[in-house]
């Protein structure tokens, strides 16, 4: 592992106040912040485990998790909001009101970003850690963001608490997150059903144990394929 002190606290001004706030929260003494590992900069490193906080798109870890995982134990951490506040502020930071969402996150919401990354999934050097949330989602009226929020772009994310984490540590404890109550075999709509998912982030679960190896297909049932869990 090759570290460079001199990085200790490069990017912390930066990066959005949720990872600044995640990397402090699982701080422990002796961690060692923003050090360069291969050519890569790690947020913390602890002996010789490292840990990422990835807030969203797991896309742009997949050269570093291809570099590192073969040489290093690497730790995920992911927040989901389990609560969240919406604070609308002017284009130059007023604020205007604070409402709280009405949408609750839930683990399954993991996999809107897993799907980016299966084939990592059961590597034995990577944990993943999901914490739920609550926060503050900062709303600026800049004409920046997307079309469904009428232009309002999303400023920042705020960290209020940290209420509760899940760790994955092995392909069961993924796979626990199928129901007792599912089929065998079972098809993504009734994972849907069973679980009370929307059939897009069901159809994202069900793909992301497929390519993890953790799902295979066994046949079809109409149009729908057949899904159960891998023997392997």
């Amino acid at each position: 592992m090759k570290d460079n002190e001199s990085t200790s606290h490069i990017g912390m001004l930066g990066e959005k106040s949720l990872h600044a706030h995640l990397k402090l929260w699982c701080a422990q003494p002796g961690d060692r912040f923003e050090i360069v590992v291969d050519d890569f900069i790690i947020d913390l490193v602890r002996d010789e485990m490292l840990i990422e906080i990835q807030t969203r798109n797991f896309s742009a870890m997949r050269r570093k998790l291809e570099r590192l995982l073969p040489h290093y134990q690497l730790h995920l951490i992911h927040p989901i909001a389990r609560e969240k506040w919406i604070v609308r502020e002017t284009g130059d930071g007023q604020f205007i009101q604070r409402r709280k969402s009405p949408k609750r996150g839930r683990i399954e919401d993991v996999f809107r970003e897993l799907v980016r990354i299966p084939d990592f999934l059961t590597h034995p050097n990577l944990t993943l850690q999901v914490i739920f949330t609550q926060e503050e989602e900062i709303w600026r009226d800049d004409g920046k963001g997307s079309w469904r929020r009428k232009r309002w772009s999303i400023h920042d994310r705020r960290l209020l608490a940290v209420v509760d984490s899940v760790i994955f540590a092995n392909p069961i404890d993924y796979l626990s997150l199928l129901p007792a109550s599912l089929p065998q075999p079972f098809t993504t709509r009734e994972l849907a059903t069973v679980l009370k998912l929307r059939l897009n982030l069901a159809q994202k679960m069900s793909y992301t144990l497929r390519k993890a190896g953790l799902l295979e297909m066994v046949g079809k049932q109409g149009n729908s394929l057949l899904y159960r869990a891998s023997n392997d």
